[in-house]
């Protein structure tokens, strides 16, 4: 973060890049909830829901806030206009280009905030970090971080991304290479690696039945394709469990309801902590 502008050091009221007081903790120290997964696992969900426990998991600036301060980094440095990057492709590259120079990626950012006590009492948490260079990265600099990874197959993480309506789920239009062959909405090129026949079929379906629109179920469908393309939830969990396995919990959302799975969560990885001290 050297080359972060002055403007920039604090990123948020009580959390910034250096200490800006004696009391100010580094976030390497402090026992953090960290939760794990890629768009459409359900953590919005969850968190959501770890917030209204006694006391209340107090969330630090998510993901997005976190990758909008990298990309503006990338940007300085690259000497590029300063300007919000909404599309999710193209995210994904200025991610990976910071990831470039810097290989803990998101985790290795996250480990360079200070935190005012007074204004984050514990428990933390951060949503979230996603594949094998940010969690390993987290697991060895974050020695007192608790991870719970969401995971969820890739058809049920579409199908969930086009009944949530988040604006931020958008990509720009790209020319397709894909099969003229392809099943309405299925006409995007790597998804004919990433879904079975089966799961192409029940997607598919949507479209012929009318739920949604072809146009929208291509949309969803980039989204995780360029996701996964960037990010493996297998090989990070893999990771996780051999680096750090008396600190991490793997929930799979299409068994465990939000409700079991913030259960499953406040116990293993807030209340078990916070009780230790």
């Amino acid at each position: 973060m050297d080359s972060m502008n002055s403007a920039m050091t604090q990123i948020a009221p009580g959390i910034a890049w250096t200490p800006l007081a004696p009391e100010w903790r580094s976030v390497t120290d402090l026992p953090l909830l960290i939760l794990v997964g890629v768009t459409g696992v359900g953590k919005s969900t969850t968190l959501a829901l770890l917030e209204a426990v006694d006391p209340p998991v107090r969330q630090l600036p998510d993901r997005r806030s976190l990758a909008d301060q990298l990309i503006t980094k990338v940007q300085l440095d690259g000497g590029e206009p300063i300007r919000p990057v909404t599309d999710r492709a193209e995210r994904f590259d200025y991610t990976r280009r910071y990831r470039e120079e810097n290989p803990g990626g998101l985790a290795q950012a996250l480990s360079q905030l200070w935190i005012d006590p007074a204004r984050w009492p514990q428990p933390l948490c951060f949503d979230g970090l996603r594949g094998v260079e940010e969690v390993s990265y987290a697991a060895e600099h974050l020695p007192n971080t608790r991870f719970a990874v969401l995971d969820a197959p890739d058809v049920v993480r579409v199908e969930r991304l086009l009944g949530r309506g988040d604006r931020f789920d958008r990509l720009a239009p790209n020319p397709t290479n894909a099969s003229r062959d392809a099943l309405p909405g299925l006409d995007v090129p790597g998804a004919e690696a990433l879904f079975s026949a089966e799961e192409q079929a029940r997607l598919s379906a949507l479209v012929t039945e009318g739920s949604v629109s072809a146009n929208d179920l291509r949309a969803k469908i980039a989204i995780v394709v360029a996701e996964r393309q960037n990010y493996d939830p297998a090989a990070a969990i893999a990771a996780l469990q051999r680096l750090a396995p008396a600190r991490t919990v793997v929930v799979d959302t299409t068994i465990h309801s939000p409700a079991e799975a913030a259960e499953r969560i406040g116990g293993y990885c807030v209340l078990r902590k916070t009780s230790a001290g």
